[in-house]
């Protein structure tokens, strides 16, 4: 875990403080909408996986319900989905919100030489991410205890269809 944090960590950042200082203002906010968005679903899945019912899921896998198969290995592996999903994909994500919140700041104060200023600037931008990050996580995080199965379930089945497509695509390429 350790090692592909770093790796992500390395990359993404490098990816965003490269792209951010160099798209403007504009890009900055859809970047930091966009990483608040990932992090918050990813959150939801974290903590949906480690609130599911085993048991739920081995009724559902009996009954061949579309889904449950990785449903059930999702819960299973609770503990190593909730860590990368809410603490890697979320710590990743929380860092280039930071990136995109320096460009901000450094586009907004880029002519101006007023400390007080680029310092009230910088502390409200910070806010406000740090602000609708935790809103939007905070909401989530009520659905996915609530509706932890379903949640797990519909991750399922949207693995299945996409590997299931994936290996169809495989299968028919080595038959040609």
């Amino acid at each position: 875990m350790l090692i592909m944090t770093l790796c992500l960590s390395i990359a993404f950042g490098f990816l965003s403080q490269v792209v951010f200082s160099r798209m403007g203002i504009l890009f900055a906010i859809a970047g930091i909408i966009f990483f608040i968005f990932i992090s918050t679903i990813f959150d939801m899945v974290g903590i949906a996986s480690a609130s599911a019912d085993i048991e739920v899921f081995k009724i559902w896998r009996s009954k061949k319900v579309e889904g449950s198969e990785t449903g059930y290995r999702i819960v299973k592996n609770c503990e190593k989905v909730c860590s990368f999903c809410a603490d890697v994909v979320g710590d990743i994500c929380s860092t280039l919100c930071g990136a995109g919140g320096a460009s901000i700041v450094l586009y907004i104060t880029k002519n101006t030489q007023n400390l007080n200023l680029i310092t009230l600037i910088s502390i409200f931008t910070t806010a406000v991410i740090a602000g609708f990050t935790i809103f939007f996580k905070a909401l989530m995080k009520e659905r996915a205890v609530r509706r932890s199965n379903h949640i797990i379930l519909k991750i399922g089945k949207i693995y299945e269809r996409t590997f299931k497509k994936m290996q169809k695509s495989v299968d028919k390429d080595s038959k040609v």
